[in-house]
């Protein structure tokens, strides 16, 4: 398959230190093709900055939100509260749910624009009668957005070590072992890799295992995916207390 370069981009990944010691680059060969160097491109719906600090992805999910939250505003009044419910999370907390497991450690400035969406959003289908948004949230029987990315990585998680699979992923976790036989053995805890850069720390071989690791013995021991998930939005509403 020939390779357009007008319609392709490459991007060059690292560090805040790294790239301050790296020579710039306009353009790379692939394939016979010069292929220019971007700070941005766009993969399935995500945005992805040379960083990936996800400044530009967080940026673009706020936009579309906010303009379907002015839209569900207009007409919240002829709908019942069950119907707002349902049109708010087909068009605004799936947006905000998208690829969220991405989104493990990034910066609180961003989780603060995305959890400004969620609190407008609530407010806005409760039609404003309780005194904050974290009462509608309650309400409303939806996480914070920092507790619906760990539920993302726990649920990926849970997949991930009871099938096996996808298996790019189950290649990046592996299960605690002790040096010697301790009560942890049995706790059905992840080994967590070491890691010296904040980068590194939200990669899914670190994130997968702080996450799970952090779930009380009885909700990692589920007997299915369904039962995993209730009683891990449970948990996670206790922890958002």
């Amino acid at each position: 398959m020939a390779l357009n370069p007008d319609k392709s981009d490459a991007i060059w990944f690292s560090s805040t230190q790294r790239a301050r010691t790296l020579h710039p680059l306009a353009s790379v060969n692939v394939a016979g093709s010069q292929v220019s160097i971007s700070d941005t491109i766009t993969t399935l719906g995500v945005k992805l900055d040379s960083q990936l600090t996800f400044n530009s992805h967080i940026s673009a999910v706020s936009k579309s939100c906010y303009y379907h939250i002015r839209s569900l505003r207009h007409i919240r009044n002829s709908l019942t509260d069950d119907m707002a419910k349902s049109i708010a999370v087909s068009l605004i907390s799936s947006r905000l749910d998208y690829a969220n497991s991405l989104l493990y450690g990034i910066s609180e400035t961003n989780i603060v624009k995305l959890q400004r969406i969620q609190n407008s959003l609530a407010r806005l289908v409760t039609q404003y009668s309780y005194p904050s948004s974290s009462d509608a949230l309650y309400n409303l029987h939806w996480l914070p957005i920092t507790r619906r990315i760990e539920f993302k990585i726990a649920t990926l998680s849970y997949k991930t070590i009871n099938s096996g699979s996808p298996s790019y992923l189950a290649s990046l976790i592996e299960p605690y072992q002790p040096p010697r036989s301790l009560r942890s053995s049995d706790l059905h805890l992840l080994a967590t890799p070491r890691t010296r850069t904040v980068l590194g720390s939200r990669a899914f071989r670190v994130a997968s295992p702080t996450v799970w690791n952090s779930i009380p013995v009885q909700v990692r021991e589920s007997a299915s995916i369904d039962s995993f998930k209730r009683q891990l939005k449970t948990h996670l509403f206790t922890k958002s207390d």
